[in-house]
């Protein structure tokens, strides 16, 4: 992993489509010590409850011929809602001043959606990008990988 230094205080937020975790560095860039500031988690609803029917269909514009509308996928909007909802949230922290340093972890995929939202204050705050799954882990163990 890249050589990374996290300040006291600096905000990790260890993310994926479905559960977020913001966590504070209470120790200092050599001795790392993250705390828990907030937990974000989304339900993971089947698809059924998150979408609509069966696929629309379009009528051709001379014949009798239909064909089936491409459905979205009703866990990969709601994953970008969530994102988007946590970039919002990283705004507004960076407006109130809460927010000094950020390092955001992320699979690739979350990490890119993320990305698209991030205005320039969050930015500005952005010191690393960690492109890991690191969501199921204990902070102890979240701690360990970022300080190797």
């Amino acid at each position: 992993m890249a050589d990374i230094r996290i300040p006291k205080a600096a905000w990790v937020v260890v993310c994926d489509g479905a559960k977020a975790l913001v966590l504070r560095n209470d120790g200092d860039a050599l001795d790392l010590d993250l705390a828990v500031v907030e937990a974000l988690d989304q339900p993971d609803l089947p698809a059924r409850d998150l979408g609509s029917d069966r696929p629309g269909r379009v009528y051709q514009s001379h014949g009798g011929a239909r064909s089936a509308v491409e459905d979205t996928d009703p866990h990969a909007q709601a994953e970008a809602a969530f994102l988007a909802d946590l970039a919002h949230r990283l705004d507004a922290a960076a407006r109130s001043r809460d927010l000094g340093a950020l390092v955001l972890v992320a699979p690739p995929k979350a990490l890119g959606l993320l990305r698209e939202h991030l205005t320039p204050a969050v930015r500005a705050a952005l010191i690393a990008e960690v492109p890991k799954d690191l969501t199921g882990l204990p902070t102890a163990e979240i701690a360990r990988h970022l300080a190797a």
